[in-house]
């Protein structure tokens, strides 16, 4: 999906320059995001991890909104909930795409373009990217080799047929239905435990046993999820402009 995104060229866009993200509103409304396996060890404490299915194939996410919308991650004034932010959130406004030609391709969020040389250039004299781009990019390459790695991860849990469908409820003030959220898949215990010795070492091998216990440990912090909702709700009921909030609240003092 090329929509909005511009790819990062000398010929198009030698001249330009490009305001950084400064926090996270652009990402105020996504209910999930995609992770990848290298980063599950920091996203254990501060997220419940699930997978989605698209394309045909199973996709690991953390879990920031409950279907109304909101990331509640995401403050009023674009600081992010939680000391670790997942890696595709950081990279913005930049990230590989893949191009008509199906190669993957350096673009940026047209939102972040600028005339203004108050911005920062994305070019050099010499049309080589300016050091924070290339920055960004050997970044994106990284990410981009391990979601390969976690794609074959997730295939392979595919194939041993330990997914299931996780209709998540989650308790809302006394009085009040619980949130549903569908749509999301979670390792099933129970066929993770039945698989036959080959299978399981194959699992093992790849990684893919890795991210199945993450995301089933992960499924602890769904009380982080229930504070978060009420957080918002109470937010919500005071129309305050502005609140202070101590994350210690949610995810203790770590």
């Amino acid at each position: 999906v090329m929509n909005n995104w511009v790819a990062v060229s000398p010929t198009q866009l030698g001249t330009k320059h490009y305001i950084p993200r400064h926090g996270y509103l652009f990402a105020s409304d996504m209910q999930v995001v995609p992770i990848l396996l290298a980063e599950l060890a920091k996203l254990i404490p501060y997220y419940v991890l699930a997978f989605i299915h698209q394309d045909n194939t199973y996709q690991p996410v953390a879990l920031t909104g409950l279907g109304d919308g909101r990331n509640m991650y995401v403050l009023q004034d674009g600081k992010w909930l939680g000391t670790y932010v997942p890696a595709f959130l950081r990279s913005h406004p930049f990230r590989l795409l893949t191009s008509e030609n199906k190669q993957r391709v350096l673009c940026i969020h047209e939102d972040h373009l600028t005339e203004d040389s108050q911005g920062q250039p994305l070019f050099d004299q010499d049309g080589n990217p300016t050091q924070p781009v290339q920055d960004t990019l050997n970044f994106l390459n990284d990410c981009e080799k391990n979601r390969k790695v976690t794609q074959a991860a997730c295939a392979a849990l595919d194939q041993a047929g330990v997914n299931e469908k996780w209709p998540l409820q989650l308790k809302r003030e006394e009085g009040q239905d619980p949130i549903r959220v569908e749509g999301l898949y979670k390792i099933s215990e129970k066929a993770l435990n039945e698989l036959d010795v080959e299978t399981f070492a194959g699992l093992r091998s790849n990684g893919a046993l890795g991210l199945a216990y993450a995301q089933i440990f992960s499924m602890n912090q769904i009380n982080h999820l229930t504070e978060l909702a009420k957080y918002h709700a109470r937010l919500k009921a005071t129309q305050q402009q502005k609140a202070n909030i101590n994350p210690e609240e949610i995810f203790g003092d770590d």
